[in-house]
């Protein structure tokens, strides 16, 4: 049991070390780490490719086989269809590069100001709850869909979930229960091609009913813990690190937790898209400018986890909330605006693409995401916006996708700008203040402040809460101020295993 802790510790801190890192952004590290994680994301992305290589014939009924595209042709591929000839480069993560990321404030806001989320397209004010619901709302949804995001199918398949195994075991001294699921997705339209959700829910063993769960968007076991393999000894600072876990602090609440691996039906890869559910949905074929992107299609697999959550008579279901840090921290965001089930979200370090304004110059930018190594994340459209057009043409900014989460709360968090800068933990604070007004008109408080919060301040008497932590690119140091923060909507006692097992951290953290 005991054994099982450690190891749930272990790989919980070599992911909060190791999620953020960005193939694209890897000069923005530490070099030895960007060379360790690269070769291993290189590594484990050719080998997929290689073990995923589409069939070359057509089935039974005479459907052809996927289409097999790199990312750079994929990405040429829309270019070419949005007459496109060149991009801007995004930031440079060298700041010796003559195109290095701007991190001086004074150089921020070059952009003019942000599209008010409360004025219609007829330019008519949003004055009454149900002007928005009616009215306002779905306009914002149709831009996000359209420009950035891309469309959900209106057909996707249905996913039937298997109980694979059911572990009684212990994290820390806490009795619990394990869960692990597979969700087979139907592919009875287009058999070529096989998705299936990987999920694990767990809950306190002794809980006397169904509990709150948070459930975390995240890298799966085996990839972590083939990195601690490769790499034993930043895998040994990792695991030294003190204090309880993310999932034993939910624990002492006597609350439970999931792990969805959202690459398990979705490629994190430009050359995955005629793959996965995006890949089966389109039956092989390349997508349409419109067509959803990696980020949807993440936020669509939480979506159905939600669907088997609803039948699990452990999981209080109307208590689910989502969590995600940096790609994931993007797509939590993107799961908690689209669907309204959700209960509460943890956004974490989501920068350009989450919850951080695209109108402003620091950090990560659009020709970052638009570029071959992060485009698969978005639609096709979104492309435009990185030549010939830029951020101010957008028909909208992420403070109206953190609106679109209204009126459930939502905790936005981020590092310091020395470590976690390239995640611009301010542009995601200027956005949640600009959510703000949509909040209040549905009678939920806002922020309660305009002006950027000392760091470890956090910012939770509102529905919309933001705390910027001292460390880097990491979820880990906010977790305590986000449970402070959900306590408030989330209900669940802990039992007394849990209550003797976390007692110095309730002391350290009241």
């Amino acid at each position: 049991m005991k054994h099982c802790a450690r190891s749930c510790n272990f790989i919980g801190v070599l992911q909060i070390r190791f999620c953020g890192f960005e193939a694209t952004r890897m000069f923005n590290r530490r070099p030895i780490e960007c060379f360790l994680i690269g070769a291993l994301l290189a590594s484990s992305l050719l080998q997929a490719r290689s073990d995923a290589a589409p069939p070359k014939s057509r089935n039974t009924a005479g459907q052809a086989a996927p289409v097999h595209l790199t990312a750079e042709q994929d990405h040429q591929r829309i270019m070419d269809l949005l007459h496109i000839t060149a991009l801007r480069r995004g930031a440079d993560g060298d700041p010796k590069s003559p195109n290095a990321a701007n991190y001086d404030e004074s150089k921020a806001t070059p952009y003019s100001k942000l599209p008010d989320p409360l004025v219609l397209k007829n330019g008519k004010p949003v004055t009454t709850a149900q002007i928005w619901w009616d009215q306002r709302r779905p306009e914002i949804v149709e831009d996000f869909d359209r420009e950035i995001y891309g469309r959900e199918p209106p057909n996707t398949p249905k996913v039937r979930w298997e109980i694979v195994s059911t572990t009684r075991e212990a994290n820390g001294e806490v009795p619990i229960i394990t869960k692990k699921l597979l969700g087979h997705v139907d592919n009875s339209s287009y058999p070529l091609i096989t998705a299936n959700i990987d999920l694990t829910v767990t809950t306190p063993a002794k809980a006397a009913g169904p509990v709150p769960v948070m459930m975390e968007l995240s890298f799966s076991p085996e990839f972590l813990a083939d990195l601690a393999k490769r790499f034993p000894a930043i895998a040994a600072q990792m695991a030294a690190a003190k204090g309880p876990t993310w999932q034993q602090q939910l624990l002492s609440k006597g609350w439970g937790y999931a792990v969805i691996i959202p690459t398990s039906f979705q490629a994190d890869k430009g050359d995955g898209l005629t793959e996965g559910i995006i890949g089966l949905v389109n039956k092989g074929q390349p997508r349409k400018l419109d067509d959803w992107g990696t980020l949807r299609a993440w936020a669509w697999g939480a979506s159905r986890a939600l669907d088997y959550f609803e039948t699990d008579k452990s999981v209080a279901a109307t208590q689910v909330g989502i969590t995600g840090h940096s790609r994931y921290g993007k797509t939590a965001l993107v799961a908690m605006a689209y669907d309204p089930r959700f209960a509460i979200a943890y956004i974490s370090s989501s920068g350009a693409g989450g919850a951080e304004l695209y109108r402003r110059n620091f950090g990560e930018q659009i020709g970052n995401l638009a570029g071959a190594g992060e485009y698969h994340w978005f639609d096709g459209n979104f492309l435009k916006y990185a030549g010939p057009l830029i951020p101010n043409d957008l028909p909208v900014d992420s403070h109206e996708l953190i609106a679109m989460c209204a009126p459930r709360p939502v905790f936005i968090g981020g590092g310091a700008t020395q470590g976690d800068g390239w995640a611009d933990a301010k542009g995601t604070f200027l956005a949640a203040v600009s959510a703000g007004p949509v909040y209040t008109l549905l009678g939920k408080k806002d922020l309660g402040t305009t002006a950027f919060p000392p760091i470890g301040t956090p910012l939770i008497e509102g529905d919309l809460a933001f705390c910027q932590h001292s460390e880097g690119h990491t979820p880990a140091p906010n977790w305590p101020a986000f449970l402070t923060f959900a306590s408030r909507y989330f209900q669940g006692s802990a039992g007394p295993a849990a209550q003797s097992s976390l007692v110095h951290h309730a002391r350290s953290n009241p």
